[in-house]
C-alpha cells in the first residue's frame, strides 16, 4: 500500500532502532543499544516480533486448530466441520474462509502442483460441501491477486472467469449464504464490472446480510479511485453504510478505511493527522470500538488501524490503548498490505511505547 512507502524508508531505522528510542518526557530521541533510558515494548508482556501471528486479526482458537490438522494430515474433514458449525451470517465465517484459502495458497507457492492436496480431495470428494467450494472461490481470488510469477495478463483473465464461476457454483450450494458473493466483490474489480453490474452485485450481499463489515471492506475497494471509482464515490459509499450503522456496529469506523485508501503516497506534514477529515474518521472509529460488542469479530481490524493513524497523530495512549488489545496478530490492514507485516506493526508499537513513556507512561499505568 502506498502509504507505506515513505515509513518503510522509516523502517530500515526503527527495525534496527526501535528499541533503543529515548523516553523523555516532551519528545523521543535514539539512545544506545542496552541503555537503561531505552523504551522496550516486553516490558509490556507484547509478543516479539518473531511471534506475531500474520494469519488472522485476532485469537480463533478452533480455526487455528483446524489449519494445523489439516496441514499436518492432509485431511480436509476438520475444516468442514469448522466451516459447518459457523453461522453463515457472522463475520466469523468470512474470516475462516479467507484463511483457509490463505493457507492452500501458501502451500501452493511452496509447492507449485503439490501442495494444498487437502483442498482438492475436500472438492473431489465432497463436491456438495458449501464450505469446500467456498474456500475454492476464495483461493482462485486470492492466486488472481497474488499473480505468481510467470502469469501473464491473459492467465490472470482465465483464473478470474474461473474464479467466477466458482462463485456461482458455491452460491447454488447455499443460497442464503453471503460468502459467494463476497467473494465476487474482489473477482468483480479485476473482471472490471460496470457500476450496475456491481450494485446488482452488492445487493445480493445487502440483502443476506446488510451489516456485514466484511463485505463493506470488500466492497469499498471498488470504489475507491485506485480502481473503478473516486475518493468522493468512496467517502460516499462509508458515510452512508456509517450512517445507517445501528448502534453498536463497526460499519460506523468504515471512513477511516476509505481514508486510508486515499492517504498521499508520502506523508510529510505533521499537521496531516491533525486536520478535521483525519480527526473525524479516527473519532468515528473510535466510537465505534468503544460502542462494539467485545466480541465482535471484526473488532480487531478496527483496532489494528486506528494503530496507524493513532501513532501518527502523536495519541501515545490511545495507540497503546488499541494495541494490548490486539498483540500478537497482524492479519490486517495496514501490516499485512505490507511484505513484512510483523515488522511494519513492530515499527509503529515501538514508536507508541517510546511515545507513551516520553510522556510519562510506563507498564504500571497501562490499563490491563
Amino acid at each position: 500500500m502506498e502509504i507505506l512507502w515513505f515509513l518503510l524508508a522509516m523502517g530500515l531505522l526503527f527495525a534496527a532502532l526501535s528499541p533503543i528510542l529515548r523516553r523523555r518526557r516532551g519528545g523521543l530521541r535514539l539512545v544506545a543499544p542496552g541503555s537503561p533510558d531505552a523504551a522496550d515494548p516486553a516490558d509490556y508482556g507484547f509478543a516479539l516480533q518473531e511471534e506475531l501471528d500474520i494469519r488472522v486479526p485476532g485469537p480463533d482458537q478452533d480455526l487455528m486448530d483446524a489449519l494445523d490438522h489439516v496441514r499436518r494430515t492432509g485431511q480436509w474433514q476438520a475444516a468442514s466441520q469448522l466451516l459447518a458449525g459457523t453461522s453463515r451470517e457472522g463475520e466469523v465465517r468470512w474470516q475462516r474462509v479467507q484463511a483457509f484459502a490463505g493457507s492452500a495458497a501458501l502451500e501452493l507457492s511452496q509447492e507449485p502442483g503439490a501442495g494444498a492436496a487437502w483442498l482438492k480431495a475436500w472438492r473431489l470428494e465432497a463436491p456438495k460441501d458449501a464450505g469446500g467450494a467456498q474456500v475454492h472461490a476464495e483461493l482462485l481470488a486470492q492466486q488472481m491477486w497474488r499473480r505468481p510469477e510467470g502469469m501473464s495478463e491473459a492467465d490472470v483473465r482465465i483464473v478470474a472467469e474461473e474464479a467466477r464461476e466458482s462463485c456461482n457454483k458455491a452460491a447454488l450450494l447455499a443460497p442464503g449464504d453471503p460468502i459467494p458473493y463476497i467473494v465476487e466483490l474482489s473477482v468483480a474489480r479485476m473482471l472490471h464490472y460496470s457500476e450496475p453490474e456491481y450494485d446488482a452485485l452488492w445487493v445480493k450481499i445487502i440483502d443476506r446480510a446488510p451489516q456485514h463489515m466484511g463485505a463493506h471492506l470488500a466492497a469499498l475497494n471498488y470504489w475507491c479511485e485506485k480502481w473503478h471509482g473516486s475518493r468522493e464515490k468512496a467517502d460516499a459509499f462509508t458515510h452512508h453504510a456509517a450512517a445507517r450503522a445501528p448502534q453498536g456496529s463497526l460499519l460506523a469506523a468504515l471512513p477511516l478505511f476509505a481514508l486510508y485508501e486515499h492517504v498521499p503516497d508520502v506523508v510529510l506534514i505533521r499537521s496531516f493527522h491533525q486536520s478535521a477529515s483525519v480527526t473525524r474518521a479516527v473519532e468515528g472509529a473510535l466510537y465505534a470500538v468503544h460502542s462494539a460488542r467485545p466480541d465482535d469479530p471484526m473488532l480487531a481490524h478496527v483496532r489494528h488501524l486506528l494503530i496507524l493513524f493513532l501513532v501518527g497523530g502523536e495519541r501515545w495512549a490511545e495507540a497503546m490503548d488499541q494495541i494490548r488489545h490486539v498483540d500478537g496478530y497482524v492479519g490486517a490492514l495496514p501490516w499485512s498490505a505490507d511484505p513484512d507485516p510483523a515488522a511494519s506493526y513492530a515499527i509503529y508499537r515501538a514508536l507508541a511505547v517510546a511515545g507513551y513513556e516520553a510522556n510519562g507512561g510506563s507498564p504500571a499505568t497501562l490499563p490491563h
